[in-house]
């Protein structure tokens, strides 16, 4: 009764430490904090900023847990379905499948599917047990694991870079290019200034001295800038992308910086890959329900390919969920979110070089540490 009394306080205590630490952050779905929630031209949902989540604080769990034994964790049980989370924004655009079949009850899979605004909702609720499965910025599952001694896993990639130069004008073919600008961004000091320093010092350009970076709170700051100064030139992550084109006809896609980062590892000959979000799993549940993992992942994959086969279809799906409020800005939109599903050695090379670009510039930004080999699921 003393050990499952302290086991309640400590929980209780944990997520009053990561509600207090994560509160400060309207980081979401993918790429930028303080991006707007349903702003005038804007898509709604908070869909700029999955990146954003190197700004989530993170106690340490892990003497918290060891001292309440493993009352923390939920009793086994059957399983009668699995508890899943998504963001609002691309990370959620490759599940809209498999939640429309769960909703219908054609589903391989039983589920349960909450749809999230902001990463700090997603936080506590893995470190419950409340939910099973994920879908997450690739730095926060990093974090996720470090902070809960390994409680957390990878179980596929999602989708790969959204993170676009974007300019009225006709001048930007090249990072080189970008020499002597200034280019106007959000997320200071998170993952999206971390990849754009990246590109930026691997093709000889030094941030702050070749490029000026004048970073904005709100991705529509930005957009607004691209409306007032035909000359701007900014980055913008989609759907904000799309969105701000489609009030603008000027406006075009100058480079793409997932493409930018390929060349950049194929000159190197190195195998990493620009990472928006990650789907992950606890576990405890991973090895209490392998082969419902099996099952959800075969599930997922077709869900995934289901984007690129009905791009119409699952533009209705995302505006159906609330993902982008408009199908119309949805179907513009997916082709360029990279929405992809990547597994075992694939997504551990994809992810293990994106992580160590981030660490190299901000340790804090994956948790403290690169995570071992036990955090990528293969099958």
């Amino acid at each position: 009764m003393i050990k499952k009394t302290l086991a309640l306080v400590m929980c209780t205590a944990l997520c009053g430490a990561l509600l207090a630490g994560c509160g400060g952050d309207s980081s979401g779905d993918p790429g930028f904090p303080g991006a707007p929630s349903s702003s005038a031209g804007s898509p709604s949902g908070d869909s700029a900023s999955v990146e954003s989540s190197s700004a989530v604080s993170i106690p340490d769990t892990a003497p918290m847990m060891e001292e309440a034994g493993e009352d923390l964790a939920p009793e086994p049980e059957e399983l009668s379905l699995i508890r899943a989370s998504v963001l609002k924004g691309p990370t959620a655009i490759g599940m809209v499948k498999l939640m429309s079949d769960n909703e219908a009850g054609t589903a391989p899979v039983s589920m349960e599917f909450t749809m999230s605004g902001s990463a700090d909702e997603i936080v506590p609720a893995i470190v419950k047990g409340d939910i099973d499965i994920a879908a997450v910025p690739a730095n926060l599952a990093s974090v996720l694991y470090n902070k809960t001694s390994g409680g957390v896993r990878i179980l596929a990639v999602n989708n790969l870079g959204v993170l676009y130069i974007v300019e009225s004008g006709d001048e930007i073919y090249s990072v080189e290019d970008l020499r002597g600008k200034t280019l106007y961004s959000t997320g200071k000091g998170t993952t999206p200034e971390y990849a754009l320093n990246y590109v930026l010092t691997q093709n000889g350009l030094t941030p702050g001295t070749d490029v000026t970076v004048e970073y904005k709170s709100e991705a529509s700051e930005v957009a607004a800038m691209l409306a007032e100064d035909s000359a701007a030139v900014a980055m913008l992550p989609q759907p904000f992308v799309t969105s701000a084109q489609m009030n603008n006809d000027k406006l075009r896609v100058a480079l793409d910086l997932t493409a930018e980062w390929d060349k950049v590892q194929s000159a190197s000959g190195g195998s990493s890959a620009l990472v928006t979000g990650v789907v992950v799993a606890r576990t405890q549940f991973i090895e209490e329900n392998p082969q419902a993992v099996e099952t959800f992942l075969d599930a997922y994959k077709d869900s995934a390919a289901y984007v690129s086969s009905d791009l119409s279809g699952c533009a209705a799906l995302v505006e159906q969920y609330g993902i982008v409020p408009k199908a119309a800005v949805a179907e513009k939109a997916i082709p360029a979110c990279n929405i992809t599903y990547l597994e075992g050695a694939e997504m551990k090379d994809k992810v293990g070089g994106y992580l160590a670009v981030l660490f190299e510039q901000n340790p804090e930004s994956v948790g403290g540490t690169l995570p071992n080999d036990d955090f990528y699921y293969v099958r």
